[in-house]
């Protein structure tokens, strides 16, 4: 489906209860280095982008990873959020990667780093704990508030302002108190996730030069905006200091000067020209490149920018040039598939799409679905049994994907069955976050749904459904 980005409100936003300083120590990035002011942003919806490409790659770094770090059972989701700045942070069984991240990374190797950290602050329970500590910074805060509370009532009893005025005083300085308490206590955590993710990188035969690399880069970022740190009002410990803490135990590792393979690179290569073609705009790709610019992937980058520029007759031969070099690469096929529905040629992306699904070792939720939306798209009715397995069968492997249903709600209705039409237009609803708009979905596909049946108790699960808290 190429890069396709998605807004949600699936995210929780925990600890609403505690006050907003806290709440913004708490949820600060796991890997970059935020002002604590800025955190909060991760208590909202988060535009999530999918691709099978992104995700197929990123799964292969990550599985390693997990498995040494005796995540592998727990069933650990990485997601990619669109945003342009380097950071990744964790939430319950989920890690958060930056599309920044990924076009930043020059290396497989430095991707995995930021995976290891992340992994080191699940397999350690960090989360956790951070709600413990995090009660009882709210405790401390409470108390400091009381007793600055009973010192001003105390003044205004007895006419003297300066008790008064220090009520005040010790209100703030329990809230100070305990959010520096609190940041010490996260600046700890990411120094025991930083040397889970050295031992992680070990035990699977990697460098943990990439770590490096990433802390050098947050450092000299630092360093060219000028601005003054306050050490003990941030999160996590500042670059230099992770660096030093790190760079003894990264040399000493065997696996130090261990390059990735020069397939894993141009793999890596590929996923930074379709991120830069997605959203840094037509120059981005040439500008990533401009070292390279007939290389692989500098040329997939362009074919995906041609054809994302409105020119589907332009962006064709350029795939097909890498289809011919790489016949069994799969994701130049669902471009090539995505590029033909552009220049309403349905067919032809439909018999794109079905190779790019034949040659997928990953088998794609993604791909599957577009294969599905292909043949839906034909408009031809003898189709359309092919495109609801086929999208029933993507929906399966990715039930939360809301376009999914989308797609299988027009196919529905082409077929004339507007019951399982309504009901995954509800689903698709549903799963957006919009309730309301699910439950009426829900309560007119019941009314043509047989009474009882799996569907119409799906419409009424929909309809029980409550709205999730903001």
């Amino acid at each position: 489906m190429g890069l396709t980005a998605i807004s949600t409100s699936s995210v929780p936003r925990p600890f609403l209860a505690i006050p907003r300083k806290l709440v913004a120590a708490v949820t600060a990035a796991a890997v970059g280095l935020l002002p604590v002011v800025q955190a909060s942003a991760q208590s909202k919806s988060l535009p999530i982008v999918r691709d099978a490409e992104i995700e197929a790659l990123i799964s292969e770094y990550a599985t390693p990873i997990f498995k040494v770090a005796g995540l592998k059972s727990r069933g650990i989701r990485i997601v990619l959020v669109n945003n342009d700045s380097f950071n990744a942070f964790v939430d319950g069984r989920r890690i958060f990667i930056n599309t920044g991240t990924l076009l930043q990374a020059e290396t497989p190797n430095e991707v995995i780093g930021v995976i290891a950290h992340e992994s080191g602050h699940l397999a350690g329970g960090h989360q956790h704990r951070l709600r413990e500590q995090l009660r009882r910074a709210q405790t401390m805060a409470v108390i400091g508030m009381l007793l600055g509370m009973g010192a001003t009532a105390a003044g205004a009893a007895s006419g003297n302002r300066s008790v008064a005025g220090a009520g005040g005083g010790i209100a703030l300085g329990g809230t100070e108190m305990a959010m520096r308490n609190l940041l010490s206590y996260q600046r700890t955590e990411e120094i025991t996730a930083d040397r889970s993710a050295i031992t992680y990188l070990e035990r699977t035969g990697q460098s943990a030069k990439g770590m490096l690399s990433t802390f050098e880069r947050f450092a000299n970022a630092l360093s060219l905006t000028g601005t003054r740190v306050d050490p003990y009002r941030i999160s996590h410990p500042m670059p230099r200091e992770r660096i030093a803490n790190l760079e003894t135990l990264a040399h000493e590792s065997r696996y130090f000067d261990k390059k990735d393979p020069e397939a894993l690179q141009l793999r890596h290569d590929m996923m930074r020209a379709k991120i830069a073609a997605y959203t840094a705009g037509p120059g981005g790709v040439s500008r990533l490149f401009r070292n390279n610019p007939r290389g692989v992937a500098a040329r997939y980058g362009n074919a995906i920018s041609t054809f994302l520029n409105g020119s589907s007759k332009a962006a064709l031969p350029k795939i097909d040039t890498l289809i011919k070099e790489q016949p069994k690469n799969p994701y130049f096929q669902e471009m090539r598939g995505e590029i033909l529905l552009k220049a309403n040629d349905a067919a032809g992306a439909a018999k794109a799409f079905q190779r790019a699904a034949a040659l997928d070792p990953h088998k794609s939720s993604l791909i599957r679905m577009s294969y599905g939306r292909a043949l839906m798209l034909t408009g031809a009715r003898s189709n359309m049994p092919s495109a609801i397995r086929e999208l029933k069968a993507g929906i399966a492997r990715d039930p939360e994907f809301p376009a999914g249903y989308g797609y299988l709600a027009q196919a529905y209705g082409q077929m004339g069955d507007i019951g399982e039409a309504e009901l995954a237009t509800a689903d698709m609803h549903y799963y957006s976050g919009n309730i309301q708009e699910a439950r009426i979905f829900a309560t007119r596909a019941q009314q043509k749904l047989k009474r009882g049946s799996p569907e119409w108790v799906r419409a009424q699960d929909i309809i029980n459904s409550k709205k999730p808290r903001p």
